[in-house]
């Protein structure tokens, strides 16, 4: 009897397990962000720190800078809601990488995040084949004149 794998990547998608870690830096298959300990003098240790940012499908990551807590959102305030209700009543500090980077804790951000990031990737590149479409047309269209 032979066993069929699925090739298709949405279906490997759905069968990668819900909460499946996803490599730290300086790991095989790492982001390319690093989570440094910040500097106690520019940030007190007292007040929780939360990294904003994008990963590589797009989405919004709230991450605890210890590492504890971090979720995945569609909207930039979201995560920002969350770092700022996780924080508690003292408030947080919110470090904005210039890099992506992806989450290596489980989700406790919007449930749906795990299941639009195959959606995501194929609007992402139907729009860069609209795009590149578009161009074409434009490019040629200047060769033709109306009398």
């Amino acid at each position: 009897m032979n066993i069929v794998q699925p090739t298709s990547p949405l279906l490997r998608q759905r069968q990668r397990p819900r909460h499946q870690r996803i490599a730290l830096a300086g790991e095989a298959g790492a982001p390319a962000a690093q989570f440094r300990p910040l500097d106690p003098s520019i940030v007190s240790d007292a007040i929780p720190a939360f990294f904003i940012g994008r990963d590589g499908d797009g989405f919004w990551v709230a991450r605890e800078a210890k590492g504890q807590i971090g979720g995945l959102f569609l909207l930039k305030s979201s995560a920002l809601s969350f770092a700022h209700a996780r924080g508690g009543p003292a408030g947080c500090a919110t470090i904005y990488p210039s890099e992506r980077f992806e989450l290596d804790l489980e989700n406790e951000g919007n449930p749906l995040a795990h299941y639009l990031a195959p959606l995501v990737r194929h609007a992402t590149r139907l729009s860069r084949w609209i795009g590149t479409g578009r161009d074409a047309i434009m490019s040629r269209s200047n060769d033709f004149h109306v009398l």
